[in-house]
């Protein structure tokens, strides 16, 4: 395993939070998440690691479940991939 492919989750404002509040039963009830990814230096890089992954569940970089299937369908979620393979280099 690449230890540096995950050393981004070391860094984010979710370590030490309950893992409940990044699996919320509805959207509505995933603001507290969202507020705590918006402050999250690591935002983008947990949000790409989610689609990568095809994440089904929870909040990742700030984005719910719902979201993601919306970013993919959008095409969004290609483009964020693509440019994190660019910046990656």
């Amino acid at each position: 395993m690449d230890d540096d492919r995950f050393r981004w989750q070391g860094e984010g404002v979710c370590r030490g939070v309950e893992p409940e509040v990044f699996f919320p039963v509805s959207d509505d009830d995933a603001w507290r998440a969202k507020e705590l990814c918006n402050r999250c230096a690591v935002r983008n890089p947990c949000l790409v690691f989610s689609l990568q992954n095809r994440e089904r569940y929870g909040v990742w970089g700030g984005v719910t479940e719902k979201e993601r299937v919306e970013m993919f369908r959008r095409g969004l979620a290609q483009r964020a991939l693509e440019e994190a393979l660019q910046r990656a280099g």
